[in-house]
């Protein structure tokens, strides 16, 4: 063997054995916000296209905000859907049911913000299969709900979780959809589908997360509200609509629950039934707000594992502008609902009056 060949064997097995025996540099500090949007409702752009006027309350506000986070080097942004955006604008309806064969705005928007994962609402699954089944393909994040179940298969008909890594982190992100669906719709709007009680479904997606993920953080995104009293239900109402408080104080292992539907503001801490702590937000709806989670890991060096400091906020966009990439980027489509809306569909050959109107049963 000639001295460069033994040179080159020395050096590949001192690399071996350097590479086999560090251990990789995890960050003794990391910083993560998670941004949630819920009940957008069709407020894409920042005009009523109902009441004929602007506004200050969009996705086109709510991406200004995201912009500058991303930018911010020290932090890792995380950016979350909670359901309920295909109904209420005149922006949604066109791309469900009229103009159809193009890619949904819904996702052409949502991918241009590079949304992490979102879960379906029940104002979604309104627009029917052919909608959401297609918005699903088109999507570049996963739309969650972990139990809406496919009665064929007895999977979940959506995926049930995620896990976004950031920093070395694993962040699971859990979906629940309010199980009150088939109260509200006919069954040809959800057929196939079956929904499952939100504690009873959680308990089960918890322990299948917590073992075969092992995360350092585990997130609900659950579009139902907080208050589980509503309508004269209790806390043992089976398919309880809004559950998200149950889950978090019934199911342990919950860092964060972010909750929707019920278009309130929630900001505050329980306990979970291990005496553990959770953090529960819910920013209103119609992009008016956005709750932020913010966590601060800190690596424990005697115990091997991170520590968290958690903090809770909701962010109002009024006063934040319209992103003009994101203006210029869907300006055609803002001109289509435009000339859609303003379209003449008929004209009265008597004059209406609605005087008599206030008369009668109400």
């Amino acid at each position: 063997m000639t001295i460069r060949n033994s040179l080159f064997l020395l050096l590949g097995i001192t690399g071996l054995f350097f590479s086999c025996n560090s251990e990789p540099q995890l960050a003794e500090n990391i910083k993560i916000r998670i941004i949630e949007t819920t009940d957008v409702h069709g407020n894409i752009f920042p005009y009523d296209y109902i009441q004929n006027k602007t506004s200050n309350n969009s996705l086109a506000n709510v991406y200004t905000y995201i912009k500058e986070q991303r930018a911010n080097e020290d932090i890792e942004t995380i950016l979350l859907d909670n359901g309920d955006i295909l109904q209420g604008q005149p922006v949604v309806y066109y791309s469900n049911f009229e103009n159809t064969e193009r890619e949904h705005i819904c996702a052409s928007v949502m991918n241009f913000m590079e949304y992490d994962a979102a879960t379906i609402g029940n104002h979604d699954i309104e627009a029917g299969h052919e909608v959401y089944d297609k918005l699903n393909e088109e999507f570049k994040f996963p739309w969650l709900a972990a139990n809406a179940i496919d009665q064929k298969s007895g999977r979940p008909y959506f995926k049930p979780y995620i896990i976004l890594h950031r920093k070395g982190l694993k962040i699971a992100i859990l979906g629940l959809v309010t199980p009150a669906i088939p109260n509200w719709l006919p069954e040809k709007i959800w057929e196939g589908i079956e929904f499952e009680d939100m504690v009873v479904s959680a308990r089960k997606w918890i322990d299948i997360i917590k073992n075969d993920e092992r995360p350092d953080l585990i997130v609900g995104l659950f579009h139902a509200g907080v208050d589980y009293t509503y309508n004269n239900q209790t806390d043992t109402t089976y398919k309880n609509e809004n559950a998200s408080q149950l889950v978090a104080k019934e199911v342990p292992g919950f860092d964060i629950i972010f909750a929707g539907h019920d278009h309130r503001e929630y900001n505050f801490w329980l306990k979970s039934s291990d005496s553990s702590d959770v953090l529960l937000l819910d920013p209103r709806s119609h992009a008016k707000y956005m709750a932020i989670a913010d966590i601060e890991f800190s690596w424990d060096k005697e115990n091997n594992k991170y520590n968290k400091i958690i903090k809770g906020d909701i962010v109002p966009t009024k006063n934040i502008d319209p992103d003009s990439s994101f203006m210029a980027n869907f300006n055609y489509y803002a001109e289509e609902i435009n000339n859609y809306v303003n379209r003449e569909i008929g004209s009265f050959t008597k004059s209406v009056s609605s005087k008599e109107a206030l008369f009668g049963n109400s």
